[in-house]
């Protein structure tokens, strides 16, 4: 059995986790609480980072790394366009998410609200939060910009780009931090994405201490 270890409102974790759904390949949860020394754990990925991934007798780590590990080794459904070009604006978006909208966004909200609770590391900090809520309208924009232009993301088909955007937004929306009225665009974007089945677990995650506003886990928000 494929075994993730992984934190349920990581961004980077939901991206392997949808991944791995769309192309129907089971897999085990197994949750980590990568702030606390383990050293088993640390044995699996000497960064101390989730997620990680058991499969194929490998232990992977990086989730971007790991999301072309599994495009290689299950092209069907293809989740990166056939062109180099098409790869490229892919690998850009994902890279746009994973780390300008992580370290300007979701660095700001979800860890401030969330990981430092879950991490007993005191309150957050109200100007981080405030940066983050101000950045996230200028991403939200950017990304209506790029639909008003295609059908997706990054092109005319869903790719891996719109699960890393979706895994960043859905992780901020459990926490009430998206303004879905700002783009309508952008809104039906995400209420066509989050109505696919590799969406289900994600909308059933549940996080002890937070509670998920009604909107979250509808699929006709």
């Amino acid at each position: 059995m494929n075994r993730l270890f992984h934190v349920p409102l990581s961004p980077f974790c939901r991206k392997v986790r949808l991944s791995m759904a769309e192309k129907k390949i089971e897999v085990e949860l197994v949750e980590e609480r990568y702030w606390d020394p383990d050293p088993d754990f640390l044995r699996r990925n000497p960064a101390g980072k989730v997620p990680v991934l058991k499969m194929n007798g490998l232990m992977m780590s990086e989730s971007a790394a790991i999301c072309e590990y599994i495009e290689e080794m299950h092209p069907d459904p293809s989740l990166m366009p056939a062109t180099p070009e098409g790869r490229f604006e892919v690998r850009r978006l994902v890279s746009w998410f994973d780390d300008k909208f992580h370290h300007e966004v979701t660095s700001k909200l979800l860890y401030e609200r969330v990981n430092k609770k879950l991490m007993g590391q005191g309150y957050p900090e109200s100007r981080n939060v405030k940066s983050g809520a101000k950045a996230i309208k200028y991403h939200i924009d950017y990304m209506g910009w790029l639909l008003d232009q295609r059908r997706w993301l990054a092109g005319d088909v869903m790719t891996l780009a719109d699960f890393a955007a979706a895994a960043h937004l859905s992780s901020l929306d459990y926490i009430s931090d998206v303004d879905w009225n700002r783009n309508a665009v952008v809104k039906d974007w995400y209420a066509k994405i989050k109505s696919r089945p590799a969406f289900r677990s994600i909308l059933a995650d549940q996080v002890p201490g937070f509670i998920p506003p009604p909107h979250y886990a509808d699929l006709d928000f």
